[in-house]
Formats: structure tokens, C-alpha cells, sequence
């Protein structure tokens, strides 16, 4: 996400590291750099102009920092405005008083993931301690109904879902169930429309009417770009919007409707879909997506997501022999590895760290088909074989390879792999175990 974005203003920072003050010529050819890199990112044209405004003020001013570098200046400031832009900081659900059911209604056009969202949106409540239902009040899509009730059960949520009542009715009866059935959170899936019309509008407003919804949330396309602005504009404008839902941000390499939704409409972007799964559905915090922009990372993102994905038993249990023993094998390792996929493509995670963006990252290496690859391989061996790798000869390669649909050289190629990662753990082994003698204290090699 933001990819183009991010190369563009990387690209303006570096020609200010030359430069050992910020003239007032500087400032501007700056900016009109900046603001082009937007524009082409489909940034709103009036958001553009506001944020070229404030930077501009803001550089030109007192509250730049006399230690900072010119390139330290821009981005600093950069950074901060972007933020601002963006909504300065995330706007969480708002919840209706217990034990009162918080009703949530989701809108929007055909094909922007609505319903997908409906299910990712319950299983991120159901992680946070709620007690959400799922109500399936779209009666015009063929197939609406079971869609939801088949994502419902992979996240292991409820669905209200009647075949008679009209979708005012179905979403009044399906919060009354939640209530009923000590549900706290009832997420009402509407129908959607090609576009926004009054036919759309009306059985909206109604819906609204009828369950007082607590949030009215617009799920959007982030890859129709601006236009997921005008979009949501129309809906704002007929039911009043408390927050949006971008979904396929990780496919958006311009970002436009991202950084303008917040300024164009004052709605606040409160969740954004970055992949297929259920669990690929984060808060967007516009302090941390700023960074993202600006290629420096998002650790934070990084160290929730590994929170939300990484088993705590199996990590403990990792620990635990290799403090026991000093390595691991195969069977360990392919059991990280499948840990590591769990939080999404490995080019995704490389990303938020900071300065990973200058990495020359081979996008061939870090296919998730890879890891699906090695589980193959690994599954092809004997438990013997995974356990004691050094005794895996050259026929028994062939088998391997043959038993998972790769080749010979993919197998030594991971195996390859397997003995740099066993030499790095056992290296870590002797570092935190002290060495001869050492008491415990960290030995490091080079003391």
C-alpha cells in the first residue's frame, strides 16, 4: 500500500539532504513536489492544497527545530500533517451502555466487500471480548445470506438470516435476538446498490430508524481511489456516516481515498482491510500510517499483529528447548514458519520495519507460495527424517522431492536454509546461557 507514494516522497527527501538550509525557493520547489506526488497518489485536490498550506506555514516558521537537517525539517513536518490529515488519531467503536445492544450498520456499494468485512469486523469484537451477531438484512444478492452464514461460521460468530421479513424487519427482529441471547454487538449487513440511489437511500434510512444504530459504518473499494470519496460523500449526506471501512488497502499503491476521507468528509477511517483472511483487518491509526507513508515502518502494527497470529504456547515451548538443547529441527522450523504466515506475506511484515523500504527486497523470495513449499517438503519426510536432517541422503531427497511436486534442489535449497537458521540458534543458545563459566551473563562472540 502507498507504494508509489512512498517512492515519489523518498525521492523529494533526498534531494534536500544536499542542501544545508531551507530558502524560501527550497521550501516551495519542495513542495510542489510533494503536492504532485499526491495528486498522482489520487489525493483530493482541496486536502492537497490544505496540506501544502500547513507545511509550508509550518517551514517556514519559528517551530523548526535549528538541530534538525532541512530533509529532518520537511519530513518531521510532513510527517505531523500527514497525520493530522488522516485523522490524528483512531476512532475506536462506540458502544452503546451495557447491557444495552450496540447496533452497527454496514453500507455501501456491490463489490466493496461489505459482507466480507461484516464477518472480519465480528471476529476482531470477538477478540476484543465482545459478543457480537451477524444479521443478514441484504434479501436482493443471490446468495447473500449463505455467504454470510459460511463466514460466520469460519469465524465462529452467529447469523440472523429469515427468509419473509423485509430487510427493516430482519434487522429489527435480528437485534432484538442479540438482545434475547446476550449478544452485545449486532452487525447488520445491508444490501448494496450498483450505485447510490433514492430506492438505496430510503430502505437505509428506515433500517436507521428502526434499531438506532450506535455506528454507521461505509464499507468502501480503497482501488476505486477518489471516487471511494464521492461515494462515500453520497451516503454521508443521506444517513450521516460515524466512520469508514476501506477494504483491498494492501492492493492500493496510490492510496489517494486513505489520505483523503478524513479531511474531504470529517468521517473518520476506522478499520482497513490488508488481505483475504479474516484476521487481515486492522484499526487504522493515522499516526502509525503516516510512518508507513514515510517509509518508516509501523512496529507497533507489527508487534500487535504478532500478538494477534503467533501461537504463545508453542513460542514458550520453542524456548524451551532450545535453552534446553542449543537448536532446533525441522519440525520446529517449519512450525515457525507457519507462525510467520499467520501475520500475513513476509514482504508485508518487512515493510513495517523502519528503513526496509531502501531494502532491495526480491518479491519472489518472500511469495507465501514459498512457505507453502517448504510445508510441503517438510510434510514429505519421515518424523525421523525431521528430526535428525543429517541423515537425509541423496535417495532420500528424490523421495522427498517426488512426495511434495518440487525438485531435488528445492529440497537441498531448504535444507540449506535450515542449517544457516540451526547455526544462527545455536549461537543465540550460547550467548544466553553465558558460556563456560559465564554465570549467565551474556557472552557475545566478539567479547
Amino acid at each position: 500500500m502507498f507504494e508509489r507514494l512512498s517512492e515519489k516522497l523518498e525521492s523529494v527527501f533526498k534531494k534536500l539532504r544536499g542542501h544545508g538550509s531551507l530558502s524560501p525557493e527550497l521550501i516551495k520547489a519542495t513542495l510542489r513536489e510533494i503536492r504532485l506526488a499526491l495528486l498522482e497518489a489520487d489525493v483530493n485536490y482541496k486536502v492537497t492544497k490544505e496540506l501544502e498550506r500547513r507545511v509550508e506555514v509550518r517551514a517556514s516558521g519559528a517551530d523548526v527545530a535549528a538541530s534538525l537537517t532541512p530533509a529532518q525539517q520537511v519530513i518531521k513536518i510532513v510527517r505531523e500533517e500527514l497525520t493530522e490529515i488522516l485523522g490524528g488519531t483512531w476512532t475506536p467503536i462506540q458502544y452503546a451502555p451495557a447491557p444495552a445492544v450496540t447496533p452497527i450498520m454496514l453500507v455501501g456499494l456491490q463489490g466493496s466487500g461489505k459482507t466480507t468485512s461484516a464477518a472480519k469486523l465480528a471476529l476482531r469484537l470477538t477478540k476484543e471480548g465482545r459478543h457480537p451477531l451477524l444479521i443478514a438484512a441484504d434479501v436482493y444478492r443471490p446468495a447473500a445470506r449463505d455467504q454470510l452464514r459460511t463466514l460466520g461460521e469460519q469465524v465462529g460468530v452467529a447469523v440472523f438470516s429469515e427468509v419473509g421479513p423485509s430487510p427493516v424487519e430482519l434487522a429489527r427482529l435480528g437485534v432484538t435476538h442479540a438482545k434475547h441471547h446476550a449478544l452485545n454487538v449486532a452487525i447488520i449487513d445491508t444490501a448494496g446498490r450498483l450505485q447510490v440511489d433514492e430506492q438505496l437511500m430510503a430502505e437505509l434510512r428506515a433500517i436507521k430508524a428502526a434499531v438506532s444504530p450506535t455506528e454507521i459504518l461505509m464499507v468502501a473499494d480503497a482501488m476505486t481511489g477518489q471516487e471511494a470519496v464521492n461515494i462515500a460523500a453520497g451516503f454521508h449526506k443521506e444517513i450521516g456516516l460515524t466512520g469508514v471501512i476501506l477494504t483491498k488497502l494492501d492492493g492500493d499503491a496510490r492510496g489517494g481515498a486513505a489520505l483523503s476521507i478524513r479531511s474531504a468528509l470529517g468521517v473518520p477511517l476506522k478499520f482497513v482491510g490488508v488481505g483475504e483472511r479474516p484476521e487481515q483487518f486492522e484499526p487504522f491509526h493515522p499516526d502509525r500510517m503516516a510512518q508507513r507513508i514515510l517509509g518508516m515502518g509501523d512496529v507497533l502494527t507489527l508487534i500487535e499483529r504478532a500478538g494477534e497470529s503467533v501461537d504463545r504456547e508453542q513460542a514458550q515451548e520453542l524456548g524451551r528447548k532450545l535453552r534446553k538443547k542449543g537448536e532446533l529441527d525441522l519440525e520446529d522450523f517449519r512450525q515457525q514458519l507457519l507462525q510467520v504466515r499467520k501475520m500475513g506475506s513476509l514482504s508485508s511484515i518487512l515493510k513495517m520495519l523502519p528503513g526496509a523500504g531502501k531494502l532491495k527486497i526480491d518479491e519472489a523470495d518472500l511469495d507465501g507460495k514459498q512457505l507453502l513449499q517448504v510445508d510441503a517438503i517438510i510434510s514429505s519426510m519421515t518424523p525421523l527424517e525431521r528430526h535428525k536432517p543429517n541423515i537425509i541422503s541423496s535417495s532420500r531427497r528424490q523421495r522427498i522431492a517426488k512426495g511434495s511436486g518440487t525438485t531435488v534442489t528445492d529440497v537441498n535449497r531448504l535444507l540449506k536454509q535450515f542449517t544457516q537458521a540451526q547455526r544462527m540458534m545455536k549461537q543465540v543458545s550460547k550467548m544466553t546461557a553465558g558460556g563456560k563459566g559465564g554465570k549467565g551473563r551474556p557472552r557475545l562472540p566478539w567479547g
